[in-house]
């Protein structure tokens, strides 16, 4: 009889820890999609085809472009571009998502940036289409715009 109070008093303890550790858990806050490509037109720096990668923590956010269409035209050390990235919000307005992140390149490299980082609000769907980013290389401003809607749509955060 003691033994099965004993087994008793175990499984309701270990099942009000559990309860106590769903009560006081974080909520999880995931961005939709993960992942977006756009068109981009770098100038004269060329364009192309690039990948948006986007993840979420609570408000705050990041996002990294990577993009094989556009290339590095020297060899660039680890975080030395500092890059802003300005998203269009739905219903009016900007986030900007701002770094030196980026790994070393050499001439001829696939550009990547980022993560980034910015913060948003819950609901905020943002969109490339309308923005830009802005990397500061050695003193060069090189301006990359997104010349149509990003796919398969808008982050939502």
């Amino acid at each position: 009889m003691q033994r099965t109070r004993i087994c008793t008093g175990a499984a309701l303890a270990a099942g009000a820890l559990a309860v106590t550790g769903l009560a006081y858990a974080p909520t999880a806050l995931a961005v939709t999609p993960t992942s977006a490509t756009i068109t981009a037109n770098c100038g004269s720096f060329g364009g192309g085809a690039a990948t948006l990668t986007a993840t979420q923590n609570g408000t705050a956010a990041t996002l990294t472009v990577n993009s094989s269409a556009i290339t590095v035209p020297i060899a660039i050390g680890a975080n030395s571009i500092t890059s802003t990235l300005t998203m269009v919000k739905a219903g009016g307005g900007t986030v900007t998502f701002t770094g030196t992140r980026n790994p070393a390149m050499s001439a001829g490299s696939p550009v990547t940036v980022g993560p980034l980082n910015g913060t948003v609000a819950a609901g905020n769907r943002l969109e490339a289409f309308g923005g830009s980013l802005k990397m500061v290389v050695l003193g060069i401003t090189i301006t990359c715009t997104a010349t149509g809607p990003q796919s398969p749509g808008p982050f939502v955060f």
